[in-house]
């Protein structure tokens, strides 16, 4: 049975103060001991947010780490092992905001992949196809590409402990949201392809939805058999939101 997941991608959200107030919101909070929790703060609020959930149920993750491994001459970049020594445990690798506005490619992102996992963290892959490549029967072939990349390189057991994270690129800060049948399809898929390389690694590897999630729609959309949870944007800013979120994946 895999354990569920609920991923908070604050993105580029917070000041010091609102940082506070909502990991205070988030300690208020009854998860469900069954789902793991995990927020992503800006790179600025990650040892706050580190110090101030010390304790409690809530990891913290990094929403990106440097293809190079060791440190070194890279301005502006961190390497995983900073993170890890900052107390820091999952790390995103892909969102499509990344992926489109900074045009990472599937190489850099296997790069950055393979130096999350060898220094500790769990990287969390994130996956999805735009509405034109949608409309155009294309979506399969989009996300499976983008989870062989990470497989051709690696190999499936790169997936033993990590998170795939479906989320449809026309559904990220849109208000849309595939409905429970659309997701649950390409989750299928994405657990089959894993199949094709092992069982095993298919059956334990955990495969969020992510995409406009709210509380309204969590419970349907983690009711599904191969959603194992969700990457929340917008919604994990409000602590209820998320908190009811996080509930709705025990339930």
């Amino acid at each position: 049975m895999r354990r569920p997941l609920v991923a908070g991608n604050w993105k580029m959200h917070g000041t010091r103060a609102s940082v506070a107030e909502l990991i205070e919101g988030l300690t208020r909070q009854a998860f469900a001991d069954d789902v793991d929790v995990v927020v992503f703060p800006t790179l600025l609020h990650l040892t706050q947010a580190v110090a101030a959930l010390d304790g409690s149920v809530v990891a913290v993750g990094a929403q990106n780490c440097a293809a190079q491994a060791e440190q070194g001459a890279l301005t502006g970049e961190v390497a995983a092992q900073q993170l890890v020594d900052a107390g820091v445990r999952y790390v995103l690798i892909g969102h499509s905001e990344r992926r489109s506005l900074l045009a990472e490619s599937d190489a850099l992102l296997v790069r950055k992949f393979a130096v999350a996992r060898d220094a500790g963290l769990v990287p969390v892959l994130c996956v999805g196809e735009t509405l034109a490549e949608r409309e155009a029967g294309q979506t399969f072939a989009v996300v499976k590409a983008q989870v062989a990349a990470v497989i051709d390189a690696l190999g499936v057991d790169a997936f033993v402990g990590g998170v795939i994270a479906y989320e449809p690129v026309w559904a990220i800060g849109t208000g849309l949201t595939a409905t429970p049948e659309q997701a649950q399809a390409v989750h299928a898929a994405i657990r089959e392809q894993l199949a094709v390389c092992s069982a095993q690694v298919a059956q334990q590897a955990r495969i969020l939805y992510g995409g406009s999630v709210k509380a309204a729609s969590a419970a349907e959309l983690f009711g599904m058999p191969d959603i194992d949870g969700g990457l929340v944007g917008g919604a994990s800013l409000n602590a209820d939101e998320f908190g009811a979120i996080c509930r709705a994946a025990g339930n």
